[in-house]
Formats: structure tokens, C-alpha cells, sequence
């Protein structure tokens, strides 16, 4: 093993399985609710974004689902 590498003339690439670990979708979730993951992301050093699919990916492995009750209107 070197003690050193020339990495100056290596070239970047991509990830080329980058399209198949994320899909790009639109939300429009509300104010606050990007706030609070906005305050969560400035504490963990992550986006707000990655921390909202963390959230979203152990909602899916746990099998969580919301609760909801719909009432009639009167």
C-alpha cells in the first residue's frame, strides 16, 4: 500500500443506483409541519427532508397507520 495516491486525475461519478433507491414526489405538506422537521434537522446535522423520510421509511416497517374518524357534517 502507498503512502500516498495522485487522485487528481481520477474522474467522479454518480451513483448509478441513486434512481432506484428514491423516487421523486411531490407533498405539500403544512407550515408547521416542515418547521418542526426544519428545528429537528438543525439539532441532527441531517436535511429536514431525509429526516422526513426516515420518519415516512419507519411508518412503513413498523405497519404503522394513521387513526382517523370521520365525523358527518351538520
Amino acid at each position: 500500500m502507498r503512502k500516498e495516491y495522485d487522485l487528481s486525475k481520477m474522474k467522479g461519478q454518480k451513483n448509478p443506483y441513486l434512481k432506484e433507491l428514491k423516487t421523486q414526489v411531490t407533498i405539500r405538506p403544512d407550515k408547521e409541519t416542515v418547521e418542526y422537521f426544519k428545528g429537528l434537522a438543525g439539532k441532527t446535522g441531517m436535511s429536514y427532508q431525509n429526516l422526513i423520510n426516515l420518519y415516512l421509511r419507519d411508518c412503513v416497517e413498523t405497519k404503522k397507520e394513521p387513526s382517523l374518524q370521520w365525523t358527518q357534517p351538520t
